[in-house]
């Protein structure tokens, strides 16, 4: 699954946010904003549908939440006190229309919508059987599978629901949009964030706490893994239908995908960063005269780092917020500028010190050669590169944009043969130890670990039954289309 942005391929990219309100007038402001508030997590499509009298109307497009639902006239088609939405970060191919979710379908007990972050590990076994069946599938995305699972199942909209969920193995959280209900639901394992705001007597789910602050609501809690919680007249209605799971929420949601003003699990993203880098200058101290983040990533971790360590922290890289995903077709002409599309060397002050540039992970290494070589040719002595995040050996099944194995640098090379790669005078990865030790646990415990680092240590704790079972190149790539 190659990423999509020539510009940022040194780093993993979450695929996509779920926003849902339940009795609010303005139910699709609400969501727009909120989904503004997520856009960090889903760049290429937004799509909101709303709920009230019987009817769910619907805008999907191509592009960011604010050029999508900034006019007025958009968010006024979209009445009820209902809503759901979703940004999405395609993982192959170009984006598709018929893929940009909140996806809505007529089933026999009425309206339903639902969108999706995550990603099914058994989706290509399961929608084979429900073609074999007669099911005709409108879009590539996995998330498609759980409406026809709920369209062959019997019961209420929740009895259906759960079914659907039961037969699917993966790491997901959904919000859903009924006639008088929105339903929300984290996978047993608890992989991907879910959160529960509350505005008034409105009550909201997020991916991230960010996403209330925008509009004014309080944080009330996480989703449980495992948790499905039903927002309708009476309240919230929280229901445990699946079987107990060892937690493993995504690591890597507090190493760079959340915002950092986000709080997930209990644990401000901003303060674990802080704390990270500072486990990695207590694990790889280097004799420097400036602490340089790579922005915006690597800055809270710069910033740990720096304290730590005692030495000046300054922004040495000044980052251009206003490149586009879609900036300039990368050309061959365009393809040398590299790294300065997107990142300048702030030569006044690197110019004739030794530096220490900080930044959250190396996946194929491009980039980090690029922001290297910058900085030498800006005057820098020493160039050397801390890295707050162990080395990424292997590939996510979970819902991350991820280079294929074989692709990934810590893969293919040792980090000696990594330093060399990238040109830096020293190179080093925050320990796996180190990493647990800096979230608040004495070290990473090999039989039950507290977090999912699949990424880093190849322990996968949801079954990948399409890759184990042999799906073919061309199954797995259909359904890479994840939303």
């Amino acid at each position: 699954m190659a990423t999509t942005n020539p510009y940022d391929d040194d780093h993993l990219h979450e695929e996509c946010a779920i926003f849902g309100i339940y009795g609010s007038q303005d139910a699709a402001a609400h969501t727009a904003l909120g989904l503004h508030a997520l856009q960090h997590r889903g760049q290429e499509a937004a799509g909101i549908v709303a709920a009230g009298n019987g009817q769910f109307p619907a805008h999907r497009e191509l592009g960011l939440v604010g050029d999508i639902f900034g006019e007025e006239n958009v968010i006024k088609q979209l009445e009820g006190d209902m809503a759901i939405g979703h940004t999405r970060y395609s993982t192959t191919g170009k984006p598709n229309l018929r893929n940009v979710q909140p996806l809505f379908a007529d089933l026999e007990f009425g309206g339903f919508a639902i969108a999706h972050n995550g990603n099914l590990t058994n989706a290509v076994g399961i929608r084979d059987e429900l073609v074999c069946r007669g099911c005709i599938f409108q879009s590539t995305t996995d998330t498609e599978i759980i409406i026809h699972l709920m369209a062959t199942s019997s019961g209420s909209v929740v009895d259906r629901i759960v079914n659907a969920l039961r037969q699917v193995d993966g790491a997901y959280s959904i919000v859903a949009l009924a006639e008088d209900c929105v339903i929300g639901c984290r996978d047993p394992h608890g992989v991907r964030p879910l959160v529960l705001g509350r505005l008034g007597k409105s009550y909201m789910l997020a991916s991230e706490s960010c996403a209330f602050d925008i509009i004014g609501a309080e944080f009330v809690r996480d989703i449980e893994p495992g948790e499905l919680v039903v927002l309708d007249s009476d309240g919230v209605h929280s229901h445990k239908p699946f079987p107990p799971a060892p937690q493993r929420f995504c690591i890597f949601e507090y190493i760079y995908f959340s915002r950092p003003d986000s709080v997930i699990e209990g644990l401000s993203v901003y303060q674990a960063r802080k704390q990270i880098g500072a486990e990695l200058a207590r694990e790889a101290p280097v004799d420097v005269d400036l602490v340089v983040p790579v922005p915006d990533s690597g800055v809270p971790s710069a910033i740990g780092y720096a304290h730590e360590a005692g030495v000046p922290y300054e922004m040495g890289i000044i980052r251009n917020h206003y490149v586009g995903r879609t900036f300039i077709e990368p050309t061959s002409e365009i393809r040398h500028l590299g790294v300065k599309l997107k990142h300048n060397a702030n030569r006044a002050h690197i110019e004739g010190k030794r530096v220490v540039l900080v930044d959250d992970s190396i996946v194929r290494g491009t980039t980090s050669h690029k922001i290297v070589e910058m900085v030498r040719s800006a005057g820098a002595k020493e160039v050397h590169m801390r890295i707050s995040s162990p080395p990424t050996t292997h590939s996510c099944f979970y819902g991350v944009d991820t280079p294929e194995r074989t692709e990934l640098l810590a893969y293919k090379h040792n980090i000696e043969e990594m330093r060399r790669e990238i040109g830096c005078d020293s190179l080093a990865f925050i320990s796996m130890n180190g990493l647990y030790r800096a979230m608040g646990a004495s070290g990473r415990d090999a039989e039950a670990p507290a977090f999912c680092d699949a990424c880093f240590s190849g322990d996968y704790p949801i079954r990948l039954t399409d890759q184990d079972d042999g799906a073919t190149g061309r199954q797995l790539s259909l359904l890479a289309e994840i939303a």
